[in-house]
């Protein structure tokens, strides 16, 4: 498809809307690192119990990607981005206004479902609605919302931490949610950016390819229409996709037993999970923790720090990943992680016998970020979102999501007792361990998607079959 037939403005904006469930994905996952001791002091709770308050969203996000495919196959993917805003919207609230416990509980779950919701759908609409030329960057968009959310997170705890510990707490539910117990306001912040969600979220249209999946042609034309400025470029782009839908398998089930899409499906389950044990998420959920072991006064400012450094990697990552390509981000990204690994292990390890400062561990720490942020981070919904013929792009990314979503929960109990039991240097060597096979399937097993269409990508997965 020639770029000047598009309408690329236009195309940006749809992909930046969906996006927007990223930053909500991301505040959510993020923003429980900063509550963690003041609820456990509040509500008197173990070990046991903190596991479970930074599990259970984990646990919605399970059951969310579960049947966040199957919503979006079959309700249509704007409808499916709409609920998970309404239970974003809910779960802030909830969790700012909450009374005890196992309602704080309840509602973090209901966030949980809304990010396993958005997991899925949110790249696959960009996918299905980007240019072959751009859509790396595209959906790079959702993650670079991700990193957002996470940065907004970190600020956001910070600053409310601040301010509750200089301002005397006062009468009524302000007082309460934003001084006496911050943590409400940290958790309940994220409403603002769940409603904004919720409204603009109403001005986009559906994913064309899948209204052709659904027959549904006059309504697609239209939408191509508005993004494609000629008539043969959208003729073009219905054709190209219909051609692959007549040859695809009706029964979706049936669609990925079939030889070559199952070994995608296969391939993206190993990319998805294998990604959450090599320390990403453990810096996410246990950053401060991860500081204070290492003897930093401040950990909070340090998960900005992170925050920050993770956010401007990802622009970088979002400009160059159609032009470097996928693989080769993920070789020098993956290779710089297990270098860094290393060193924050060699940190843990000799610290005091070699009187190692802590700003030898942030540096490392820090590039590691940069590193995660260059490559599998930039490069993991992207690949995921592309991978899948169109009748089953949702359900075949759901059970990649899935498989992602399990390797998060499980890397979220894990952590603490491998820090205890591993101790911190052991650690981290089993995490630049684990980048081993990761790099391994990427080089062997997936091709380089750059400038591949979607349908050509799923021309190259049944060729693999034969």
């Amino acid at each position: 498809m020639n770029n000047s037939t598009v309408r690329l403005g236009y195309v940006f904006f749809l992909a930046l809307v969906a996006a927007l469930g990223g930053l909500l994905f991301g505040y959510d996952t993020a923003v429980i690192s900063g509550t963690i001791d003041q609820v456990a002091q509040q509500f008197g709770l173990d070990v046991i119990s903190q596991g479970w308050y930074v599990g259970c969203a984990l646990i919605g996000s399970i059951a969310g990607v579960s049947v966040a495919g199957i919503m979006s196959d079959r309700l249509g993917r704007k409808p499916t981005m709409f609920i998970s805003a309404v239970l974003f919207t809910v779960s802030a609230a909830g969790c700012a206004i909450s009374t005890g416990f196992t309602e704080l509980v309840a509602y973090r779950i209901i966030g949980g479902v809304g990010i396993g919701i958005i997991s899925i759908v949110a790249p696959v609409y960009i996918s299905e609605i980007a240019v072959t030329r751009y859509r790396g960057q595209m959906v790079s968009l959702y993650q670079l919302a991700v990193t957002v959310g996470f940065l907004a997170a970190y600020f956001v705890n910070y600053l409310l931490l601040n301010h509750s510990q200089t301002t005397q707490p006062g009468e009524g539910w302000i007082s309460l949610i934003f001084v006496g117990e911050v943590w409400r306001g940290m958790l309940g912040m994220e409403t603002l950016p769940a409603l904004f969600f919720f409204i603009i979220i109403m001005v986009i249209p559906e994913s064309p390819r899948w209204l052709i999946v659904k027959d549904r042609l006059d309504r697609a034309r239209g939408i191509y229409g508005k993004m494609y400025l000629t008539p043969e470029a959208v003729s073009q782009q219905v054709d190209d996709t219909r051609s692959m839908i007549s040859s695809e398998v009706k029964s979706e089930w049936s669609a990925l037993l079939q030889p070559g899409i199952m070994k995608a499906v296969i391939i993206g389950v190993c990319i998805a999970i294998l990604g959450q044990f090599m320390g990403v998420n453990a810096v996410l959920y246990y950053g401060p923790t991860i500081f204070k072991d290492a003897g930093i006064g401040d950990p909070l400012f340090c998960q900005v720090l992170v925050g920050i450094v993770n956010t401007a990697t990802t622009v970088i990552a979002m400009l160059i990943i159609d032009r470097v390509g996928r693989k080769k981000l993920i070789y020098y990204g993956v290779s710089g992680m297990i270098a860094c690994l290393v060193f924050i292990a060699f940190y843990f390890a000799f610290q005091q016998q070699m009187g190692l400062s802590v700003y030898f561990m942030l540096i490392f720490f820090l590039l590691y970020v940069f590193c995660c942020a260059i490559s599998i981070s930039a490069v993991v919904f992207v690949l995921l979102s592309e991978m899948y013929p169109n009748n089953v792009r949702g359900l075949a990314m759901s059970i990649a999501g899935l498989a992602l979503w399990i390797g998060t929960y499980l890397i979220g109990q894990l952590t603490p007792w491998m820090l205890s039991t591993l101790s911190p240097a052991g650690t981290f060597v089993l995490f630049a361990v684990m980048c081993v096979p990761y790099m391994l399937i990427m080089w062997r097993l997936v091709p380089e998607t750059a400038g591949m269409s979607l349908e050509d990508i799923e021309r190259y997965w049944k060729r693999t079959s034969k």
